[in-house]
């Protein structure tokens, strides 16, 4: 056993090898990617782990392995959640063979985009166990456990994290990891379970599936998975708390008790299992106590479930939580919570400033996004604003639906070109929409390349058949670069894994019946414009490429080709390549333009922008 400084993805990382895990899958999206990434890096031996092409995809070759008897984990944020529940539902209904663990992460807080998604919602509705660790060091032990209680019961088991444990680190104790346990795959042959074919198959397996649910139940009270504790005397307060909740409570009570609170008689039931909720510990602390503190982010599921119980055994105990407002459905669980809940309990006011020193505030400072200096998709957006003037539009006239990744970064400042963003792929559905709704100015749909795999290419094709007038935009850097650089389909071969081939974009739209199909270098800004101006005045269907590697990536290998200098005699100063190109690389400094060359790649964009010829690209030797 040896002590190691990791964070809660990396623990569940190492805590599937552990448990031997043979196959991992997944799609990158903070906060869960991570975990994935941490075991492409360790590279395992003997286990297949890949960036699947969405969550959807990675799911059912997860399945495929478990059905075939071996352990798979399947990794994803909470929106990728939505995209794998078509099959997750059926899925749930056939069971697993070998055990199958989906790792979900959600963003309570929202600090990393997207809706602010409860995702054990997904659990009860499919009648899937779900594990909620409230901590690193719980999450290497938790997952393990998950594994085991897949095979035990019979089906998917979630594992949950939000992004506070998924990013803190801290040292815990690592068991060694064992070689990957030899399993032979086995084939079973049984459409009544892995088919849904007629309505007496799927209503049996829905009765099997809510019969493996309450065998999980016991399991994980065998497991003691929920810490439980009554008080020596009956009445008092007891406290319920789940997921990250639970990290704060022994330092939120320790924090009530110096404040002069009695909570000597406090009963706790800690639940780390979602789902199934523990009945029989619910029922056992509703019996005892006359308050209880329910402490969960997001939606009140434990709460409705402790009232369902209370109902159930005509006790009327005063249940303090979200339902009768001291605590909101939005944003993360502190220390703060914990203390006030308990302050709600004992009837005890909070003097103002009572926080000042114990718990600090979550501060957000205003901090716009955009591209990274030398970003291709700066001269995209550049282009796309500067044909719209052309052809003699306003900015608001032209409509721009915008995708996920990089490219929504399109809807800041100082492009402000984005209008809109739904989900992966939706750019492309979403500008028919507005087509079909009668908008007589051009149309444009923006999406990266990742994003284009993942789910633009169903929209395109409904395009193509539909032959909708909108100019679609794919905006090629070769990276899932939002996300931290992961590989996809399109990825160069030289950086795939193994022998891994790429996926040529610039094939895959002719193939699919677009005649007017146009490429595009979005470092080279007069021809982009060109570009994009003669594409909006087309008929039908138009997709443009414009291919551009990353340039983090690119700046990593030191592959820039020249950088920007300014001659400062001809330079007033005007700020005018700034407030276009809005890139980082740029500054003023005691009223003198700077050019930061440790950014700047010598894309030109900058010197594109320059009337007065002060800009110009030196050739690197």
């Amino acid at each position: 056993m040896n002590t190691q400084i990791v964070n809660g993805n990396e623990a569940l990382a190492l805590g599937a090898l552990r448990a031997g895990v043979k196959v991992v899958t997944g799609y990158p999206g903070t906060p869960s990617t991570r975990a994935l990434a941490s075991l492409l890096a360790m590279n395992p031996p003997d286990r297949h782990i890949e960036w699947s092409t969405n969550e959807k995809v990675a799911l059912e070759i997860a399945t495929g392995a478990a059905w075939g008897g071996q352990r798979a984990l399947c990794t994803m944020k909470m929106s990728g959640l939505n995209v794998a529940y078509d099959s997750l539902i059926s899925i749930a209904y056939s069971g697993t063979v070998g055990g199958l663990v989906i790792y979900v992460a959600d963003d309570p807080g929202v600090s990393a985009g997207m809706a602010e998604q409860d995702s054990r919602g997904f659990a009860m509705m499919s009648d899937l166990p779900m594990l909620e660790p409230a901590t690193v060091g719980e999450t290497y032990h938790l997952i393990q456990k998950a594994f085991d209680l897949s095979e035990s019961c019979g089906s998917p088991v979630f594992i949950r994290l939000v992004t506070a444990i998924a990013n803190s680190k801290t040292p815990i104790d690592l068991d060694e990891i064992n070689p990957v346990p030899v399993r032979e795959p086995v084939l079973i042959h049984d459409i009544n379970r892995f088919t849904k074919a007629g309505s007496a198959i799927c209503t049996t397996q829905h009765q099997d599936l809510i019969n493996r649910l309450e065998k999980a139940r016991g399991l994980i009270r065998d497991m003691k998975i929920n810490p439980f504790n009554l008080s020596a005397k009956l009445g008092g307060l007891g406290i319920v708390a789940s997921g990250a909740a639970r990290a704060y409570l022994e330092e939120g009570i320790e924090i009530a008790t110096e404040q002069g609170l009695d909570l000597t008689n406090l009963s706790t039931l800690s639940i780390a299992s979602t789902n199934p909720f523990p009945r029989e510990e619910a029922q056992a602390l509703l019996q005892h106590c006359s308050t209880i503190l329910v402490l969960e982010e997001l939606e009140a599921y434990i709460e409705k479930d402790l009232i369902v119980e209370a109902f159930k055994s005509s006790i009327k105990p005063r249940i303090i939580g979200k339902l009768d407002g001291t605590f909101s459905r939005i944003g993360e669980y502190g220390i703060r919570e914990v203390v006030q809940g308990i302050f709600k309990a004992a009837n005890r006011p909070l003097a103002t400033g009572f926080f000042d020193g114990i718990a600090a505030d979550h501060f957000s400072a205003q901090r716009p996004i955009t591209v990274c200096a030398g970003c291709p998709h700066r001269g995209t957006f550049m282009a796309i604003n500067q044909a719209i003037r052309k052809l003699k539009y306003k900015k608001d006239e032209v409509m721009v639906t915008g995708d996920i990744g990089c490219t929504i970064l399109g809807m800041n400042p100082p492009f402000n070109t984005v209008w809109n963003e739904i989900s992966m792929g939706a750019s492309v559905s979403l500008a028919q929409g507005f087509v079909h709704a009668g908008v007589k100015t051009p149309v444009i749909a923006t999406i990266g390349d990742s994003t284009f795999f993942h789910a633009g290419i169903p929209g395109l094709i409904n395009a193509v058949q539909n032959q909708v007038p909108l100019t679609l935009i794919i905006m090629d850097n070769g990276w899932t670069a939002m996300t931290g650089m992961q590989v996809n389909a399109g990825t160069a071969p030289c950086f795939q894994k193994n022998e891994n081939q790429s996926v040529d974009i610039a094939r895959i739209i002719p193939a699919l019946g677009v005649e007017q199909f146009f490429s595009m270098d979005p470092f080279n800004f007069p021809a982009s414009v060109a570009t994009i101006q003669k594409a909006l005045q087309l008929p039908g269907v138009k997709v443009i490429l414009s291919r551009q590697e990353c340039a983090i990536q690119s700046q990593r290998r030191g592959e820039a080709d020249g950088k920007a200098v300014v001659d400062q005699d001809k330079c007033a100063v005007c700020k005018l390549c700034i407030n276009i190109t809005g890139c980082p690389a740029l500054s003023i400094e005691e009223n003198e333009f700077i050019i930061n060359e440790a950014l700047c790649n010598g894309c030109g964009l900058c010197v594109a922008t320059c009337n007065l010829d002060a800009l110009r690209i030196e050739t690197l030797q």
